[in-house]
């Protein structure tokens, strides 16, 4: 059971890491996208809290979805023990991110 954890977690922290990137991509081009557009004042920041609202809830269920399940279902352990795996995956790809931005900064 141990390892099938520790395989969701991968999966689930790599998803989310997807998704950030995804995100990131998106706000590093949004210029490109967006330059020629006449500038509004109520339209950018309700397009950026919409982002980070939907972010949230896709960062939510990816992260906490499925240890609230297996808790609801009376699996507190393993609960517990999928979110800490969650957690370590994530933290493993932010050192990884990080090294990457100190070997290959310019």
């Amino acid at each position: 059971m141990q390892k099938q954890l520790i395989k969701l977690a991968f999966f689930l922290a790599l998803g989310e890491a997807m998704y950030i990137g995804l995100v990131a991509l998106l706000m590093g081009s949004a210029e490109r996208f967006f330059s020629n557009t006449p500038d509004n004042k109520i339209l950018a920041p309700i397009t950026f809290l919409l982002l980070f609202v939907l972010s949230a809830a896709v960062s939510g269920a990816l992260v906490l979805g499925k240890p609230v399940l297996m808790y609801v279902e009376g699996k507190k352990k393993e609960a517990l023990e999928l979110f800490g795996f969650i957690l370590f995956w994530l933290f493993i790809f932010f050192v990884l991110m990080v090294i990457s931005l100190v070997v290959f900064r310019q």
